[in-house]
């Protein structure tokens, strides 16, 4: 790959999806390599926004409610068209990441009697792995954690080798959050229905920027998060996927009136609602929600294939140019190298990579730090350009040149 800046700006200028950079605010203030944890705030947002506080609750008041009621389920139908390789019903966008795969994790291992274990991955999103140790000990399970190297990924002969005919369901990244290693969804899918467990992938670290294709995969479950590649938020409701095939099999355990049939019927039991429906719960963040279907609208306008296209050539230009660049600065590359293998985000591992964290910053470049010693970089693809990539590494490139990291903290502050 030609290291030189030209080649960067030569990519830009063939780049199909060069426009959508122009629908995002502060792109041209200092660097952002952080979308894999914070997206953009789309221009349109502010005004969806707006829309629904002045005219549908300013002055349709509850007469909105015909509207409202109806976003979760529309807005999921965006994200598996456009986003997830879904069929309409099957994605509802509500509550938090982590409520969601609690109550989908609940309903699985309930469609598994005379199953008593979990599996989970060690080295996943801490969320993860705390909402499995929390449900097994609530209901008399076992975890059986899958070791995966914290640089290449889970390993599927390592993984097959934990499936028995006492896995209820497993739990799994789709993109390990740290290096951005990708699992290969259908495979996985498979090896678990081989064993009669179900599946459930969180997919908070690539939706957005990485193919799920649910369908074609057969996948059972699934959340993830739409603050981060789909640009819904801090903060945003995340989003539940369900096989169709599995929706009235599975009983989620917390039983609102969202979920039920009739909720407005304000019957005296809990019924739950046919289809994807009964995976809600309490009133959704109706103001939240107008946000997320302004993302979630951009991302299917963009299509998910091409930016994963994109993302693939963004994080091949981080590698290129750390081999060029920092390798002789004692800096690594703590992610697959194969592209068909890695997320949308590159991590470079180096003894000092907390105070490189900060000496970027300081110079108008925002990447992301994770234990022990990672410098994680993730260019969204909606908004990210070639010339963004070249220009912050070569920053970083200066700051390892010059040592002017050595002269910042060597751990970060706790929170107190």
């Amino acid at each position: 790959m030609d290291p030189s800046r030209a080649a960067a700006a030569a990519l830009d200028d063939a780049d199909p999806l060069t426009a959508f950079r122009a629908r995002f605010t502060g792109v041209d203030d200092g660097l952002y390599l952080d979308g894999n944890s914070l997206g953009r705030l789309p221009l349109e947002t502010p005004a969806a926004v707006a829309r629904v506080v002045e005219q549908e609750w300013g002055r349709g008041l509850v007469g909105s409610w015909g509207s409202w009621v109806e976003q979760s389920r529309r807005i999921g139908d965006v994200l598996a068209d456009g986003v997830l390789g879904a069929r309409p019903g099957e994605v509802l966008v509500s509550d938090t990441t982590s409520v969601d795969l609690y109550k989908l994790l609940v309903a699985g291992a309930d469609a598994r009697p005379g199953r008593d274990v979990l599996v989970c991955c060690a080295d996943d999103f801490p969320t993860d792995r705390y909402v499995v140790a929390g449900v097994a000990a609530a209901r008399g399970l076992t975890v059986r954690e899958v070791d995966a190297h914290i640089d290449t990924g889970l390993d599927l002969d390592v993984l097959a080798a934990a499936l028995d005919e006492r896995v209820a369901v497993v739990v799994l990244s789709q993109v390990a959050y740290r290096s951005g290693a990708l699992v290969d969804i259908a495979e996985v899918t498979r090896l678990a229905r081989d064993a009669g467990a179900l599946v459930l992938w969180d997919l908070s670290h690539g939706a957005g920027a990485v193919p799920a294709e649910l369908s074609a995969a057969g996948a059972d479950l699934a959340v993830g998060c739409t603050y981060k590649y789909l640009n819904g938020g801090p903060g945003a409701p995340a989003f539940l996927y369900v096989r169709r095939e599995l929706q009235e099999q599975l009983r989620q355990p917390i039983w609102g009136w969202f979920g039920a049939r009739d909720q407005f019927d304000m019957g005296p039991a809990y019924d739950p609602a046919d289809g994807v429906d009964r995976f809600g719960v309490g009133t959704p963040p109706v103001l939240a929600m107008a946000a997320v279907e302004v993302g979630a609208r951009i991302s299917a306008e963009a299509g998910i294939e091409r930016l994963a296209v994109k993302g693939r050539a963004l994080t091949e230009l981080v590698i290129a140019l750390a081999d060029e660049w920092l390798a002789e600065h004692g800096v690594t590359v703590a992610s697959p190298r194969e592209a068909s293998r890695r997320g949308s985000h590159v991590s470079l591992a180096h003894p000092q990579a907390w105070q490189l964290t900060q000496a970027l910053v300081d110079r108008g470049v925002v990447p992301d730090f994770r234990t022990p010693d990672r410098l994680r970089l993730g260019p969204a693809p909606l908004y990210t350009r070639f010339v963004d990539v070249w220009d912050a590494m070569d920053r970083l490139r200066t700051v390892l040149t010059e040592g002017a990291h050595h002269g910042y903290p060597t751990q970060r502050a706790r929170v107190t």
